[in-house]
Formats: structure tokens, C-alpha cells, sequence
């Protein structure tokens, strides 16, 4: 008979159960070493790493901008300002639908497509966390009430107060000062991240971009600890940012008023010199704009209006606007043909009203001749050319010379070159020689060539400042000097491509008399007769009260067949001559030297010389040191 079968196992059971504690155990064991190890790991080894990280999420570091610089004139007249502005800002970290968030302020204060998108640009350029991005640059009150009174339902939008730049004479010094403007995706790509953290704008024209960096300063930066939600809990420590320097410039807001009105509403440029120094007391450039439009960013509408204007005002005339000098250029001529012995005070030539180079038929015409045989200037010297600027004189003259020697003698004046030490967009004119023709044009230098470049018009290009330069130097008597808008406050910084002129020794002081004096008797000279009179006494040297020297010039537009006489009212305005005239004063001291171009303007001396006037009697009389030295004696 079979046994019975056992029911259990107990003795099996007893050892699988056994066994299964110890393996469970030993994973037990085995997980618990592992954690230790990691926890190890984690706090031991890898300790500094992750206090790091841990750092990183708690503790942020913000970037302080400097405040800019301010720029003062000669008188302590603010210029250049910093106001205060309050910018709609954005934390992507604190926001978790942007699309909504945009929507949500577009209905309360109005978003357009330029705004979206030139946040999109500032964001993608990559920041810091938590650091906010600009949306809406400039609100005004009623905005930021309404933002206010719905943050709680905009996480992560803030209302930053910042410091932006004002001007506060708007487009009267424009083009004398420049601007500041938003950094563009160009700019990122060459200025240095570091310092220009936490700052959105940047010198981009005229003075403020050519002491940038002085005027800039330097950036600060201050540690802060957040919580989860990114909100500040304390600062930790704080790296206060450096100033901007203060600049004073040379230039009278006054003198730069008064220049202004006198150029009125026409297109043209006025520059005035301290020919002791080089210190430009005004700089007009009309038409001009309002900086202030693109400090916090310009609407496409107006820029486009500006950038297309037929009068371009975004263009400064008086550094970048190149014109043919005309008639001013007469008496630096005449100074080189005394230099080098061409002429001589005594000798004279008789003008009939034209002028003929040998074996050609051509006639080069005097300014006053006409079509049927009237005009000239009969017996002419030197200073006669000079005070009643003839043609024929300077014709004769310029082609004795030739264009080499006039060329060696002028560029000693600046001409022909950039000598401006911080004026970025100035342009240096054109001053030819036989060898620049050969090379630009392939071409020899023509004795007509120099027949045109006697009375300033052809191959040769002067800016305002250029020809305030000259004028200063002969002032001067030959004494160099250098155009220069700051006075004080920098290290005084200059162009790389900037040329210091020498001092223009061995002239005779005879040679100085004769010019300046035939300058002289431009304005002074009067109730001579009509073939007499200085060009511009009528206009300005009846009543003047100090004594000057000065020149008219006229420079064509457009070329006038031989067989046909100018005649202003059948051309078009845009196609009349350039009005120029030039002059310093006092004459024994010369304080001030300034250049007036009105464009299209006509004559020299019926239009421009007035000009010239105004700002003269502004600086020398207008509680200048002519008035207060006449009250002086007054009072003796």
C-alpha cells in the first residue's frame, strides 16, 4: 500500500523564504550603499558644483548702466540732457503665455507690428535670466496707470524707469552735436557686450559718437537673491556704475541762435571759428530735424519722410557738403601768386570783361560782362581783384601758376584734406593736381582746367568747415590751426585720419597787408563809384560798426553756353548759383571767422554776406567784447 502524499512542505518553504529575506536583504543592503554613495557623491565630491547651480537659480547679477555724460556750450548752456523714461519691460521666465500677455497689453495701451518685432530682435540678441527685455520704450501717464491698475493679471510685465537723452534745443544743434540712438544688429557685431550691458543706446553721429566712450562710462553691477517666482529678496553687493564725463564745447547757443535765423528757411550752412584756438563757435546745417525723435526710436512714417525729403535734412552741410568755393578762393590765389612771385602789388591788367587763353577762341567771362560787349573792370591790380573780385585778373593768374604750385600752396591752408580733430563725418573736398587728373580721370591737366580753378569753380570742392579754416589761417597770418568742437572735459581725442597743419612761415608781412586789406576794402570801400565800390559794401559795410575783411563768391550749378548770359529767373531755383561769402573781425585781432553757403541762393554779397553780418554782430556786439569795451569807455 502507497504512503499518503505530504500536504506541505514545510522544511522547502522554510529555506526558499529564508533565502528570500537574504537576497531582498542584500538589495536592501546593496540600494542603501548606492544612495549613500550618491548622496555622497552629490555632497562631497560634487559639492561646489552644485552650490553653483544652486547660486545660479538664487542669486542673479543685473547690470547697472552708467549715466551718460552731459554736454554743456562755451557758457554753461545745457546742450545735451539725461530725463527720466519709463519703458514697458518683459521677464520670459515669469511668463507663461506670451502671445496672450502681448494681446492683453495691446488692448490696454495699443501695440503696432514694429513693436512686436523689434522685441522679437531684442530677444533673440540672448540675455541673462530673468533678465527683462524692453516692449514698449517710451509711456506716457495715462499708460502707466493702466498698466498699474492690471498687474495682477500680467505676470512677469514690469514698468522700468530709466534715464534716456534729451536735447533740449531739438534740431538747433543737431547737426553741430549728433545724437544718440538705439543699438542696432550692426552695432552688436563691433561694440564690446560688456560695457554696453543694460544700456540700449550709443553715440551714432557728430560729437556723441566721437567721444562715445568717454561719454558713455562705465558699467556697474549689483547681485541679487530671488525666490522661485524670480522676485527680488535682497541685494547682496553692488558694484556702483561709473559717469559719463561732462563735456563743454566751444559753441555759443547764442551765436548758434542767431546764425540760425539768419539762414533762415533756406537750404544752406554757417560755421564760425576762434581762429586762436580752432574752437567752432556755430555749426548750421538747414533744413534741419529733431534729435530727440530717434533717441527712444523713430516711427517708419517720419524717419521715411526725412530719409526722402529733397532737401535732405539728415545731411550736415556744413561738414559733409562739398561745394565749389567760388569767388572766396580769389585771395588765396592772389596770396600764392605773391609767394611766388607770378605777381606783384604793382602790376596791373587791363580788363575788358573776357578773358582768352593763346590760340583759342574761347571767352572766359568777368562776372559783370554781358553778351553784347558791356563790362570789366578796366585797370586792375591785385587788391582791385580782390575788392571787386575780377574774373579776367585771377584767370590770368591762375594760368601762370599752374595747378601744381596752387595745389602745394593751398593744401598748406587745409584744402584737399580732412584737418577737422573731431568732427567723424567731415569729408575732405577735392584739391587737383596734374597727377590726380592723370589717375582719375586718365587725362592731362588742361590750361583751361587752371583758367576755371582761378575763380574757384571746376575740379575743386570745399566743405564749410574747410573754407572756416582758411579764412582762420589767414586771419591768423599763417598761423595754424585745427577745427575742434570740444573745449573741455576730454582727453582731447583726435580723427586717425585728422592732418595738423603747419604754420605757414616765410610771407612777408607786405604779402598778409595786401590781402587782408583788399578784404578789407570788400566791405569798406564805398561812394567810389560802382566800378569802385567793395563788392559788399552796399549790402553790408554802410553802417558797420568795426572793421572787418571779407570776400563774396558765387558758384554755378549749372554751365552757361557761350552764346547765352545767366539769367536767374528762367532757371529753375534748385539750378542757381550757390551765394558764398567768408570774413573775419575784429581786423587788427580777429576774434571770429565765419563761412556762409546759402544754396541756390544767388549773389555773394546781396545774399549771403548779410549772413555773415548777423553772426558777426551777434558774437561782437550782442554783450560781446566789442559792447563791453565800448561801455568800458562809456564809463571813464
Amino acid at each position: 500500500m502507497a504512503e499518503p502524499l505530504a500536504l506541505k512542505d514545510h522544511s522547502g518553504e522554510s529555506q526558499v523564504f529564508f533565502d528570500r529575506v537574504v537576497i531582498g536583504f542584500a538589495l536592501l543592503i546593496l540600494l542603501t550603499l548606492l544612495l549613500v554613495g550618491r548622496l555622497f557623491f552629490l555632497q562631497v565630491v560634487e559639492h561646489e558644483t552644485y552650490a553653483t547651480l544652486s547660486d545660479e537659480n538664487r542669486i542673479q547679477t543685473q547690470s547697472l548702466p552708467p549715466i551718460r555724460g552731459l554736454i554743456y556750450d562755451r557758457k554753461g548752456s545745457l546742450i545735451a540732457d539725461n530725463i527720466p523714461n519709463y519703458a514697458l519691460s518683459l521677464t520670459m521666465e515669469r511668463i507663461d503665455d506670451l502671445p496672450g500677455t502681448l494681446q492683453k497689453i495691446d488692448e490696454l495701451i495699443g501695440l503696432n507690428a514694429d513693436q512686436v518685432a523689434a522685441f522679437e530682435r531684442r530677444l533673440a540678441r540672448g540675455r541673462r535670466p530673468f533678465e527683462s527685455v524692453p516692449l514698449r520704450l517710451k509711456l506716457s501717464q495715462e499708460e502707466i496707470a493702466r498698466i498699474s491698475v492690471n498687474r495682477f493679471n500680467l505676470p512677469g510685465v514690469e514698468i522700468e524707469a530709466n534715464l534716456v537723452r534729451y536735447y533740449p534745443q531739438g534740431e538747433l544743434m543737431v547737426h553741430a552735436v549728433g545724437s544718440v540712438r538705439r543699438i542696432n544688429e550692426d552695432d552688436l557685431s563691433r561694440i564690446d557686450p560688456i560695457a554696453y550691458s543694460g544700456t540700449d543706446h550709443m553715440g551714432k553721429i557728430g560729437v556723441e559718437k566721437f567721444y562715445e566712450k568717454e561719454l558713455l562710462g562705465q558699467v556697474g553691477h549689483r547681485r541679487i537673491e530671488t525666490d522661485a517666482r524670480g522676485r527680488v529678496m535682497k541685494v547682496l553687493d553692488a558694484t556702483p556704475p561709473v559717469p559719463g564725463s561732462n563735456m563743454v564745447l566751444h559753441l555759443d547757443s547764442a551765436l548758434q541762435r542767431a546764425a540760425s535765423d539768419a539762414l533762415g528757411e533756406r537750404r544752406g550752412a554757417i560755421v564760425a571759428m576762434e581762429p586762436s584756438t580752432g574752437g567752432i563757435l556755430a555749426m548750421v546745417s538747414k533744413p534741419a530735424y529733431d534729435p530727440n525723435l530717434f533717441v527712444t526710436g523713430i516711427d517708419y512714417t517720419t524717419y521715411a519722410s526725412l530719409r526722402d525729403s529733397r532737401d535732405v535734412p539728415l545731411f550736415n552741410r556744413a561738414v559733409q557738403g562739398q561745394y565749389e568755393p567760388g569767388s572766396t578762393l580769389k585771395p588765396f590765389i592772389g596770396l600764392v601768386g605773391l609767394v611766388t612771385g607770378v605777381t606783384n602789388p604793382e602790376y596791373t591788367i587791363d580788363d575788358p570783361g573776357w578773358f582768352k587763353l593763346p590760340n583759342n577762341s574761347r571767352l572766359y567771362r568777368d562776372w559783370n560782362w554781358t553778351i553784347d560787349g558791356h563790362g570789366g573792370h578796366g585797370r586792375v591790380d591785385l587788391e582791385k581783384a580782390i575788392y571787386r573780385s575780377c574774373n579776367v585778373y585771377f584767370y590770368e593768374l591762375a594760368t601762370k601758376l599752374g595747378i601744381d604750385r596752387i595745389h602745394e600752396h593751398l593744401s598748406m591752408f587745409g584744402l584737399g584734406m580732412r584737418t577737422a580733430l573731431d568732427l567723424p563725418e567731415a569729408r575732405s573736398g577735392l584739391l587737383p593736381s596734374e597727377a590726380w587728373k592723370r589717375r582719375v580721370r586718365g587725362e592731362p591737366w588742361y590750361p583751361g582746367d587752371s583758367v576755371n580753378i582761378g575763380i574757384g569753380q571746376g575740379d575743386i570742392l570745399v566743405t564749410p568747415v574747410q573754407l572756416a579754416t582758411a579764412v582762420s589761417m589767414l586771419a591768423n597770418r599763417g598761423k595754424a590751426i585745427s577745427p575742434r568742437m570740444v573745449k573741455s572735459g576730454s582727453s582731447h581725442m583726435e580723427a586717425s585720419d585728422a592732418r595738423r597743419l603747419e604754420d605757414i612761415e616765410l610771407v612777408p608781412d607786405h604779402v598778409w597787408d595786401l590781402i587782408i586789406g583788399g578784404m578789407e576794402k570788400v566791405v569798406h570801400r564805398g561812394n567810389q563809384g560802382f566800378n569802385e565800390n567793395g563788392t559788399a559794401w552796399a549790402y553790408i559795410g554802410m553802417d558797420i560798426p568795426y572793421r572787418m575783411a571779407g570776400k563774396s563768391g558765387t558758384a554755378q550749378v549749372v554751365s552757361i553756353a557761350q552764346d547765352e548770359e545767366y539769367n536767374e529767373e528762367e532757371l529753375d531755383e534748385r539750378q542757381r548759383k550757390h551765394a558764398w561769402f567768408v570774413g573775419f573781425a575784429p581786423l587788427e585781432a580777429p576774434q571770429i571767422a565765419v563761412v556762409a553757403i546759402v544754396e541756390n541762393g544767388g549773389g555773394g554779397s546781396e545774399v549771403a554776406a548779410p549772413v555773415v553780418r548777423e553772426v558777426l554782430d551777434t558774437y561782437l556786439l550782442d554783450g560781446g567784447p566789442l559792447r563791453v569795451a565800448a561801455n568800458s569807455e562809456a564809463g571813464q
